[in-house]
């Protein structure tokens, strides 16, 4: 197969093309370059998206192309050049409009209107989404076949987001650890090797249809019983609520006061909880998460300067203190009510 990755530097794009040329494909990468060097294998074409079409590209012809962009203007260019070609669009689940519904799948989730010109996601975040919409469309409309991934939350090595990365540090390191939530909560994650074999896999087989790119659903105390496993750490989880994590000004999902990985409910139930099981029947395969997270705690010893976000060990061991004071003042006055009472009873 001859393969265009549009990217190949980083994270998703870059296991993309190494899984792809680690099988044998003839693999482009079209690319700035400015994020870090293509995979080894892999050739280089210097392309800035927000210009037209290098020389040379122009003429070329591919078997296949992945993209994991969000501009419509972008995707929307790229397809008019290489509309021939079999089209692996990765998406998200942003996409769609109710994240309250475990158990969704894409044909039974409704999406967020279409932003089909180019916007600044940061302004809100379902113009992410919606541009992802339009993006999803162009493909669709305008390629001869297509795959859509819609991933959720992708982890391993090489993220640059440092949100599951905070829990293979923090595990690693032992003592008691501050639980978010309830052990039960949902979670659900992709590693992103898998992710990208899976691509490549649809890319080769021209596989069409739309799907959700995640692993299975696991249980919160599950995903960190599996994290300690794979770093050899832990000693104790002490388990909060979200409503005096609240409380206590602890944030959701990534933030330097944050607990990554971890959802309000019941407004995102469904975010971590999609069913996936027409993703596996297509072909998606997941390795362990004590082997991602093994892998992930070995990379960022490797890399000093990758990002991890999280709250740190000082705040989190303020939140136990102060969960641990008003669990013994509510002991303490339970305690109390109960003596009053059998004083009552006995007057």
């Amino acid at each position: 197969m001859r393969l265009l990755v549009l990217g190949g530097t980083v994270f998703l794009s870059q296991a993309v093309a190494a899984d792809a040329v680690a099988r044998g494909h003839d693999v482009v990468c079209a690319c700035r370059g400015t994020s870090g060097a293509v995979p080894d294998g892999a050739r280089h074409v210097t392309w800035d998206r927000e210009q037209p079409l290098p020389e040379a590209l122009a003429g070329e012809a591919f078997d296949a192309v992945v993209d994991v962009a969000r501009h419509p203007s972008r995707v929307r260019a790229a397809v008019e050049a290489f509309p021939d070609a079999h089209w692996v669009f990765v998406s998200t689940i942003n996409v769609y409009a109710d994240n309250t519904v475990p158990g969704g799948t894409p044909d039974r989730l409704v999406l967020l209107d279409p932003i089909e010109e180019d916007r600044d996601p940061s302004s809100a975040p379902e113009v992410y989404g919606g541009m992802k919409v339009a993006c999803e469309r162009l493909v669709q409309d305008g390629a001869a076949s297509s795959t859509v991934i819609r991933p959720g939350l992708i982890v391993g090595p090489g993220d640059p987001s440092g949100r599951f990365a905070y829990w293979p540090l923090r595990l690693a390191d032992g003592g008691e650890v501050l639980a978010p939530g309830s052990p039960d909560d949902p979670v659900q994650v992709v590693d992103v090797r898998d992710l990208a074999a899976w691509a490549v896999a649809c890319a080769a087989e021209r596989r069409v249809g739309t799907f959700d790119g995640s692993g299975r659903v696991t249980s919160r105390a599950e995903f960190l019983a599996e994290v300690a496993r794979g770093v050899a750490g832990v000693d104790t989880f002490t388990w909060v609520p979200q409503e005096f994590l609240v409380e206590q000004e602890v944030d959701p999902w990534s933030g330097d006061r944050a607990l990554p990985v971890w959802l309000p409910l019941p407004e995102y139930a469904g975010l971590m909880a999609h069913d996936t099981d027409a993703s596996f029947a297509a072909g998606l395969t997941t390795r362990p998460l004590f082997e991602t997270a093994h892998d992930t705690l070995a990379w960022l010893r490797a890399t000093p300067d990758a990002t991890v976000t999280g709250i740190s060990r000082a705040d989190e061991a303020g939140v136990l203190a102060a969960w641990h004071r008003a669990a013994e003042e509510g002991a303490a006055e339970e305690g109390a009510g109960e003596g009053r009472a059998r004083a009552d009873d006995g007057a």
